[in-house]
């Protein structure tokens, strides 16, 4: 059986409570859910890096997400994420107001995180969708910062004639920002992957 940080157990909890959906099968098209273990341990090893830093996240959901990244950071990083649904908002801020680090805002994450930067870490899980939102993102890194997507669907998944394989709007993003070195990870499940990049300039 997989074992979790008891932060993000907890987590798993409320997000079940809160009826918010632990996987993309779970939560069906164009809804949100939950972050994925593969994604938190990725975010964790990052996450714990960022001595004296500062770690962003763009959707909260119900707290898995800053579980993992809470449970890897060093005492002296924080964590500002925001969450636009109140109820998932409140949820969050319940589990995690133990932790002084940690702030959860309840609002539009394009607005709160511009005044918030610069940032060493951005996980980008609220859909962005438009590649000006995206380059203010990336504008929002130290130099060396990281920026994570996830939900993409890696291409040996993908059915033979499906769009994604020549345009997927996160790979085009991370692609044709000049400023970034990203590479796509593939998920231990094999199903999923994620986008990682750091800027350089």
């Amino acid at each position: 059986m997989e074992q979790f940080p008891p932060l993000v157990a907890r987590a798993q909890a409320v997000a079940r409570r809160a009826g918010f959906p632990l996987t993309r099968e779970q939560a069906g098209p164009g809804r949100p859910s939950a972050c994925l273990p593969g994604v938190g341990r990725f975010l964790a090893v990052l996450a714990a890096g960022c001595a004296g830093g500062r770690i962003g996240e763009l959707g909260t959901g119900a707290g898995i997400g800053a579980g993992w990244v809470a449970s890897a950071m060093p005492a002296d990083c924080v964590l500002i994420t925001v969450e636009l649904d109140e109820s998932l908002a409140s949820a969050a801020r319940e589990l995690l107001a133990a932790d002084s680090r940690i702030e959860v805002i309840t609002g539009d994450a394009f607005r709160v995180i511009p005044r918030r930067g610069p940032f060493d870490l951005l996980f980008a899980d609220s859909g962005v969708r438009d590649p000006a939102d995206f380059a203010a993102l990336v504008g929002l890194l130290r130099i060396g910062g990281r920026i994570v997507m996830d939900d993409v669907t890696p291409e040996h998944v993908l059915p033979s004639d499906s769009p994604l394989r020549s345009d997927d709007i996160k790979r085009r993003f991370f692609s044709s920002e000049p400023g970034l070195i990203w590479t796509e990870v593939v998920l231990p499940d094999l199903a999923n992957s994620l986008l990682v990049g750091t800027r350089t300039k």
